[in-house]
């Protein structure tokens, strides 16, 4: 297929493959501008962050919140509407919203009945919620989540909590939103809502790759004739990689493969959906819907209510998963109850514009307090200055690191890492969705515009906490959580410091590594992050006594071993955790990255 050429850009054309965009960087925020006043007779945008509300909404009833990483549209933006949710905080492509967002998201649709979240389980999500939630409670207000993890070929039974969530999230949602609409109160509505995704069941096949905005490569690759069975959504590989099969008998396998986990009996009702993942045909999934309705029929199983859509797509992937929701008649009464949005319609819906909340004014809505307002700057402001800082600092670092050395630094490191962005999508590629790259190099983009804008920064730990507040609440995914604390995690204990010495940053550097790992739970050996973390603290704290430039150049070898470590272990976290043995083989991003932080602190310093 033809690219695209993309003029008005300067003298140089960018040669954006496949994709009809203007340029990678304003995908999201563009894409968000058209939506909203493409529906705007449905929706509003927040004015701060990446978010779409519901302009009309029950009062008096606990809030729905969904979410997830854009390019899977409609999933989730599409699904905010009457008898649906009542906002959804969106991320980056394919990487999870960040905490800053879920909580205005939230805190903009409370109506004082408490929050209930509905997302997909993948480990960015899961970290950049749980964050959300806590900024929500500080706030007084209560909070529920339902990770879905419908997807039946991501981990055995055993490991359910393992399995990530891909179409069944149209159920759950639509079965959500019933029961808050009903005006069940929060523990209710999270029960029901549970109860909804615990008789969700899926599995999915590839045909064909997708495509990132911005980025060259497909996110994975199929030979001629083959198919990728069980694939996620973010291109995680799937079980098994086999040839070509004619639609019956790919049906079928998948069929046995979901009555087996969902067990589901004779007389039984179920909904079925078959979702295109964003390139297959209305024509394609009717032909899979009939092989699937003549099985579940054999079964003498009932169909109570189908559909043929691609809700929850992934670009232009090619292929398909089938979705079963087992039903008894508690769950029958929110699937039956009406709901509307522009992209899903279920039910008789019966205008009840009283119990409605109507578009409030938005100085009404988003009123916060002088605390809040410091905090929403800190957080979200757009601070101007991306001039490249590469410069090594005069002084001398061998002794200790001043504030205005370490904003330096991480300027220079800022840069590197925005430099290797290729290679990191390229490193991910492999075992991953390809996002990495993007995410860091966004981040580190955040970065440099808020350091730069810091000519005679404080302290230290001021430098630290900005950058990793900067990444934190610009990246999304698990990336932003994990590298986020890896920078301002560890130097709360030395606000006072003025400079540090190579043993004060070797202290911090290990309350880093100890804040990651309580966040993520990984260890050494589980293929993350930690694999270069850990073996990078120890160094340091060995090589401390000798300065700086000794400390980093041990650090940054321990780093690239721990790194080359991960080829050996299959992955227990992250999108990769599927995959089991063919994770072998192949290097972790987030260590990649991890080994390149340090290496760029140790350049800067060297000179």
């Amino acid at each position: 297929m033809a690219g695209f050429w993309l003029g008005g850009v300067g003298k140089e054309e960018i040669h954006m493959s496949r994709k009809i965009i203007n340029h990678p960087d304003c995908v999201i925020n563009e894409m968000m501008q058209g939506f909203v006043e493409a529906f705007g007779k449905y929706y509003e945008k927040h004015p701060q962050v990446n978010a779409v509300l519901s302009r009309y909404r029950r009062r008096d009833k606990v809030a729905l919140v969904v979410g997830g990483g854009s390019g899977h549209e409609p999933m989730f933006s599409g699904f905010v509407g009457e008898g649906l949710a009542d906002g959804a905080a969106c991320g980056n492509i394919f990487a999870s919203p960040d905490p800053n967002t879920v909580y205005q998201t939230a805190k903009a649709v409370s109506q004082g009945k408490g929050v209930l979240f509905v997302y997909g389980c993948y480990a960015g999500d899961n970290l950049n919620f749980d964050m959300g939630e806590e900024f929500l409670k500080e706030a007084g207000i209560e909070t529920r989540h339902v990770r879905v993890w419908d997807d039946v070929a991501s981990a055995p039974r055993d490991r359910i909590e393992d399995r990530r969530g891909i179409a069944g999230d149209v159920f759950v949602i639509k079965i959500a939103g019933g029961a808050c609409d009903a005006g069940m109160n929060l523990e209710e509505a999270a029960r029901i809502t549970e109860k909804a995704r615990d008789n969700t069941y899926s599995i999915g096949i590839a045909t064909a790759p997708a495509q990132l905005p911005g980025v060259e490569k497909p996110i994975f690759e199929l030979g001629e004739g083959e198919i990728e069975y069980g694939m996620g959504i973010h291109g995680e590989r799937g079980i098994l990689r086999t040839s070509w099969q004619e639609a019956d008998i790919l049906t079928e396998k998948m069929y046995v493969q979901l009555m087996e986990n969902a067990e589901i009996k004779a007389g039984e009702e179920v909904c079925v959906l078959i979702n295109g993942l964003g390139s297959t045909t209305l024509l394609e999934l009717s032909i899979i819907y009939r092989k699937v309705k003549e099985l579940l029929d054999k079964d003498q199983i009932i169909v109570y209510d189908s559909d043929l859509n691609s809700y929850c797509t992934s670009q232009e992937m090619g292929g398909f998963s089938i979705s079963f929701l087992r039903l008894d008649n508690e769950l029958k009464k929110y699937y039956d109850m009406p709901c509307r949005s522009p992209f899903y319609t279920r039910g008789v819906w019966k205008e009840e514009k009283e119990r409605l909340v109507s578009t409030l004014k938005e100085s009404e809505r988003y009123t916060v307090s002088g605390g809040e307002k410091e905090l929403l700057r800190e957080k979200t402001s757009e601070i101007g200055g991306t001039d490249k800082h590469t410069v090594k600092s005069e002084e001398n670092i061998t002794g200790k690191l001043s504030a205005r050395a370490a904003r330096n630094m991480l300027l220079y490191v800022a840069e590197k890492m925005i430099g290797e962005k290729d290679y990191l999508t390229e490193v991910d590629n492999a075992v991953g969705d390809g996002d990495h790259g993007i995410g860091m190099a966004g981040g580190m983009e955040k970065v440099k515009q808020v350091l730069s804008a810091i000519s005679e920064p404080r302290s230290v730990c001021e430098v630290f906490d900005k950058a990793g507040k900067a990444m934190l609440f610009s990246m999304g995914g698990a990336s932003g959580v994990i590298f986020g604390s890896m920078f301002y995690g560890g130097v709360s204990e030395m606000k006072e410091k003025e400079a540090l010495s190579a043993a004060d940053f070797a202290k911090a550097f290990r309350k880093s590594l100890q804040t990651i790992k309580e966040r993520g739970k990984a260890e050494v050996g589980d293929k993350t992050m930690v694999d270069a973390l850990e073996p990078a603290a120890e160094a340091m704290e060995k090589a401390a006594d000798r300065g700086f430039i000794e400390m980093l150049k041990a650090a940054e070898a321990a780093a690239k071993q721990g790194m080359e470590n991960t080829k050996h272990y299959r992955a227990k976290f992250g999108r990769a955790k599927s995959l089991m043995d063919r994770a072998i083989g192949y290097q972790d991003a987030g260590a990649t990255s991890v080994w390149l932080i340090l290496q760029g602190m140790r350049e800067f310093v060297e000179g």
